[in-house]
């Protein structure tokens, strides 16, 4: 029988058990590693090909502009190379902020102007007479060109990319640097390339006297 209000609501209240099994499970879920979806891995690596895509072609093409007698101003080449790298830059930096769950906007971002951009051309290239690369219709090539942008736009907005992105960025995972752990290994592995490095010196030297050495041809001259 209780004799007070305190034992009546320890009689009656629902005792608090504590589970260590579910509080076991929950940092154990917490602790694993997350995995990076298809969506965000494809549209990551569509940005950063694209980059390296872009330059490719800034580099190839630079020398014709440059080149070329109806070059134009070099305020006009200055403007297009400064666009051009900062969308080199933007297209590999979104996808790889995509990746490491840090947002998706910019991504958005730069899809929305890549297919702004493109509809612009294709209205140019049809206004005017444009030549295009390979005789290609300049609707096929604009559709062509969209293809990228709209690819991006739809592995971005997936479902899986989108709870990546809310999930936040991924925890670094602090690793101890290789050589504190073995400097031994690291100092006698320097050792070994420098002795055997030093070894062809010695033993392997280069022949000279030849027709084409530079100290014989000088010296002929």
């Amino acid at each position: 029988m209780a004799i007070s209000v305190l034992d009546v609501r320890d009689t009656f209240a629902t005792p608090h058990v504590t589970v260590p099994a579910r509080a076991a499970v929950a940092a154990a879920a917490e602790a694993a590693p997350r995995r990076l979806p298809v969506t965000v891995v494809s549209a990551g690596l569509i940005g950063v090909l694209e980059a390296v895509g872009l330059l490719a072609v800034a580099l190839t093409g630079l020398d014709g502009v440059l080149s070329s007698p109806s070059r134009p101003a070099g305020w006009i080449v200055a403007g297009g190379l400064l666009l051009l790298a900062a969308w080199i830059v933007l297209c590999a930096g979104s996808g790889a902020a995509l990746i490491d769950g840090a947002g998706r906007k910019l991504l958005l971002g730069v899809t929305y102007a890549e297919m702004a951009l493109v509809a612009m051309l294709m209205v140019i290239a049809t206004a005017t007479p444009v030549p295009t690369p390979g005789d290609i219709p300049a609707p096929a090539l604009g559709l062509m060109a969209l293809a990228v942008p709209v690819g991006k736009l739809l592995l971005a907005g997936a479902p899986s990319a989108q709870r990546w992105v809310a999930e936040g960025p991924r925890t670094r995972v602090r690793r101890v640097d290789p050589v504190r752990t073995h400097r031994l290994l690291a100092t006698v592995t320097l050792a070994v390339i420098g002795l055997s490095l030093g070894a062809v010196a010695v033993l392997a030297p280069v022949q000279s006297g030849g027709p084409n050495d530079p100290a014989s041809v000088v010296s002929s001259h």
